[in-house]
């Protein structure tokens, strides 16, 4: 297999584990930083310096407000996770800690 077909195939997996994939609106914001709390996500910083909850990060990017993301969840709680895009920097856990 070459590493394009392996990729391609990675990605594709990837997006298996995600719940929804929603369309961004034009106007989205990304992420820019993770609000920890005692190690573990929070809420969500976005491109415009606003800080949001784990749950309405969720409920913006369904709406289209955040791009770059997919909706999974674990047990109960939904959480975003990043689009795979051949792309290891801009991965939801390689941002930076911000306090919310």
């Amino acid at each position: 297999m070459k590493n394009t077909d392996k990729d391609t195939l990675n990605d594709a997996l990837a997006r298996n584990t995600l719940d929804d994939i929603p369309s961004p609106k034009s106007n989205a914001k990304e992420i820019t930083g993770l609000v920890k709390n005692s190690g573990r996500v929070t809420g969500y910083q976005l491109s415009d310096g606003s800080t949001v909850s784990k749950q309405e990060g969720v409920n913006l990017a369904r709406e289209g407000g955040i791009k770059g993301v997919g909706i999974a969840h674990r047990k109960d709680t939904e959480y975003l996770k990043s689009l795979p895009d051949g792309s290891e920097s801009n991965n939801l856990t390689n941002l930076p800690s911000v306090s919310g």
